[in-house]
């Protein structure tokens, strides 16, 4: 094969391998909108740079998540009155301590980004919905409601116990990490993570959900915070 065929085809695998996850961003599972138009069970998602969160509330008539998580903070003694949890999923280091240095920030991504690493499940407690973030709300059915809980609720590895496993807290951001199920990379990111959430929920999502951008983009907010 004569070198500028190579260099031809390398270019052309190059550019579809970054082209069509950039068109996957914009482009929606399904055309049609699944939401329903009650805002009994609501679930919302913010955007926080990059990451996305999904936001239910503690507590509801079909599902209590003080059932499964310790929902104080662990320097409390006295039961909160924290009414919001944000879940998200993320590569355990950067996660539960985000470098700060740029140089610390370029190596840590790439290695978040290029190699498989172990992921955590970050709670994080909230007395009202935030609003100095991006932050779109839904409502679902009961049932999908309670198929989000659920897919909540495995992506939490367990011991040989059974139990959730504790990784750190940090008082400060009123959040507590956990041991999750499954490994980061750049084709399983925190996104990716609150996309499968989502369609289990029902709802719709991007066709590659690498960034929350795209997924902020695709949900129609009718339950607003």
């Amino acid at each position: 094969m004569k070198p500028k065929v190579i260099i031809r085809y390398l270019l052309s695998t190059c550019l579809l391998i970054v082209l069509f996850p950039a068109i996957g961003l914009w482009i929606p599972r399904k055309w049609d909108d699944d939401s329903q138009a009650s805002c009994q069970y609501r679930v919302c998602v913010a955007k926080f740079g990059y990451h996305s969160n999904i936001f239910v509330p503690v507590r509801n008539a079909i599902f209590d998540w003080r059932d499964y998580l310790t929902i104080d903070n662990a320097n409390e003694n006295a039961r909160s009155d924290y009414h919001y949890l944000a879940f998200g999923w993320g590569e355990r280091a950067w996660y539960i301590n985000p470098p700060v240095q740029l140089g610390r920030k370029i190596l840590y991504g790439l290695r978040a980004l290029l190699l498989p690493n172990a992921s955590v499940i970050r709670v994080q407690r909230y007395r009202n919905l935030p609003r100095h973030e991006e932050i779109k709300c839904v409502g679902v059915s009961q049932t999908n409601y309670l198929k989000l809980m659920q897919f909540i609720e495995q992506s939490f590895q367990r011991d040989a116990c059974g139990k959730i496993i504790r990784v750190a807290d940090k008082p400060q951001w009123n959040a507590t990490f956990y041991e999750a199920q499954g490994t980061y990379s750049l084709l399983n990111n925190s996104n990716h993570w609150t996309a499968r959430g989502l369609r289990i929920a029902n709802l719709n999502t991007p066709l590659w959900a690498g960034h929350a951008t795209a997924i902020m983009h695709l949900l129609e907010s009718h339950c607003y915070p």
